[in-house]
């Protein structure tokens, strides 16, 4: 997502949304490290119903990018349609990304030790999270931004859209089947 924001709004216009990335994924992840993970392992179905939401979510996002009509990549105050993710929207939907409730969750079971302070090592955990964030999504979004020398013809970028669309959909699918896979089998 980054980095079809970056090819379609630029790396300018894109900072809020690579900044609520950077910021919105290491305090979702201490929130489930101090507490929401609790709950899941009570009330499963709570996990679920947010897995779902995240699924929906993400293949609303990908038929957004995949419909998105090609702009004038030209300049980066083009004024396109649509408009890149807020500092706030990007945050928030890191709560709802499927993905990130994984690789939190994961962390958190194969990272901390049992009989060591849990607190200090989710702390840690989420301090690397956060220092990560910013290469890792800045480079998806240089990438993106540079892509726009290559995506100058409106119908490359195009077939980049859909293509981006479509791995975004086929990136979902673990968790998909993870949620209906147990209702196809029986």
């Amino acid at each position: 997502m980054i980095m079809a924001s970056g090819l379609n709004y630029g790396w300018r216009a894109s900072m809020p949304h690579l900044l609520g990335i950077c910021f919105g994924f290491p305090s979702m992840f201490l929130a489930v490290g101090f507490g929401l993970g609790y709950m899941f392992e009570a009330y499963p179905l709570l996990h679920k119903a947010i897995q779902l939401i995240g699924v929906i979510y993400l293949l609303y996002l990908a038929w957004l990018i995949a419909s998105a009509a090609p702009g004038n990549l030209d300049s980066e105050s083009d004024e396109l349609t649509t408009k890149p993710f807020t500092f706030i929207q990007a945050a928030l939907f890191q709560w709802v990304n499927p993905k990130a409730w994984i690789m939190g969750t994961s962390a958190i079971a194969t990272y901390t030790t049992v009989g060591a302070d849990i607190n200090l090592q989710i702390i840690l955990i989420g301090l690397v999270f956060f220092a990560m964030a910013f290469p890792s999504a800045g480079v998806w979004l240089m990438f993106g931004s540079g892509l726009k020398r290559v995506l100058s013809d409106p119908r490359k970028q195009r077939y980049f859209n859909v293509s981006m669309g479509l791995v975004l959909a086929l990136s979902i699918a673990p968790i998909a089947w993870s949620l209906f896979g147990s209702v196809v089998d029986s």
